[in-house]
């Protein structure tokens, strides 16, 4: 029987959880022993004694070191990496080319790390995709912190003190944290707007009440996956006319154009910016990638020409509690693919495991990780 151990998140500010007494039930039906880190779950809203219910055994972090499986939210540190025993599997958001110190640390302990935010893009894959479980909670977050931060209401009012308009917002990328944020503002009675480089969002921003501003589509505007890629110089330079208009009219803008594995192109420059009214409030999910607007800072909230600019980097770990319950059943889902009576057996030439495992047995198996560890050696 193989022990899975779910540690304590140690980052700064993360109070998700990568596992819930609802999954531990489940492991412990793939017939997995868990082991859950003392204290846990408690920024997220699940007690020890929850755990303990299940079916877990309550550990210290030391456990990390002993366990044949262990589950994460953030990438581990560079100490927690060299604890775990070799010939071990570590379930998490990696980053990889961002974190060179911790995947040399994995690749040394002879650990199979595995990083979720690989997740392939196919139809059976959809169940444990966490960029699309924790990009919904963000998308709905962004929305809550605009409203709480801008000095009116959203929605349109009738009242014996007169008419009071609804709020405009405009979401630039319509992926899943675009179009929960269009939901998320349509509900509380906004006047939503949306952009997006792929032609197919039209649809679906339309669907949920927002209005699609068009600026047109370049060519192979998607990957294969369904992402959108980064543009030319040229289109963003006219993607950036047309939506100047939109953006001084917003009361809200939520930016959330990524491209994985590079800098987040910028959708909205300083100039563009200075057109928007004193108090009107921007979220930019993307500045803990490099910003989709100019003037946000990463983690940050910083106020420039009277607009407020929101960096915020982890808008999931504000909801923990629902973000921690949709991680787990992903990892859940994931731990379907290659444990079986209890025991893990890594295939890393399926496709699944192929996509998302970055170090086994010594070596890096993912191509741009062992890029970035060629040009980075030290």
């Amino acid at each position: 029987m193989a022990v899975i151990f779910v540690p304590k998140e140690t980052e700064p500010g993360e109070t998700r959880v990568a596992a819930i007494p609802e999954t531990v039930k489940g492991m412990l039906k793939a017939g997995l022993k868990v082991q859950v880190e003392r204290g846990a779950g408690l920024a997220a809203g699940f007690a020890d004694a929850d755990f303990a219910s299940a079916g877990a055994e309550l550990v210290d972090a030391s456990a990390r070191g002993q366990a044949d499986l262990v589950l994460g939210i953030q990438t581990p540190n560079v100490e927690q990496c060299r604890a775990q025993k070799s010939g071990s599997i570590l379930i998490s958001s990696l980053t990889p080319t961002s974190r060179l110190s911790q995947v040399k640390a994995l690749r040394d302990a002879k650990v199979s790390a595995m990083a979720l935010e690989l997740m392939p893009r196919i139809t059976r894959a959809q169940k444990m995709d966490i960029l699309s479980s924790q990009a919904t909670v963000a998308g709905y977050q962004a929305v809550l912190l605009a409203a709480a931060t801008l000095p009116k209401m959203f929605p349109l009012l009738m009242t014996a003190a007169g008419t009071i308009t609804p709020a405009r917002v405009l979401v630039l990328g319509a992926g899943v944290a675009g179009l929960q944020a269009i939901s998320t503002a349509r509900r509380l009675g906004a006047v939503v707007e949306a952009n997006d480089i792929r032609p197919a969002c039209k649809e679906q921003v339309e669907s949920l009440g927002g209005k699609f501003v068009d600026t047109g589509a370049p060519p192979d505007a998607e990957t294969k996956g369904g992402y959108a890629k980064e543009t030319t110089a040229e289109f963003l330079r006219k993607q950036r006319e047309i939506l100047t208009s939109h953006i001084t009219q917003a009361d809200v803008l939520i930016t959330t154009a990524l491209v994985p594995g590079r800098k987040a192109p910028v959708l909205v420059t300083a100039d563009m910016r200075k057109g928007m009214k004193p108090g009107s409030v921007i979220v930019d999910m993307a500045a803990g990638q490099g910003g989709n607007v100019e003037g946000s800072v990463s983690g940050q909230r910083v106020v420039v020409d009277g607009v407020t600019i929101l960096g915020d980097t982890n808008l999931p770990a504000q909801c923990a509690n629902d973000s921690s319950r949709m991680f787990a059943r992903n990892v859940l889902a994931f731990l379907g693919e290659f444990v079986k009576n209890g025991q893990p057996n890594v295939d890393i030439k399926a496709e699944i495991l192929a996509a998302v495992t970055v170090t086994h047995d010594g070596q890096v198996c993912h191509e741009a990780t062992a890029q970035a560890l060629a040009a980075n050696p030290g």
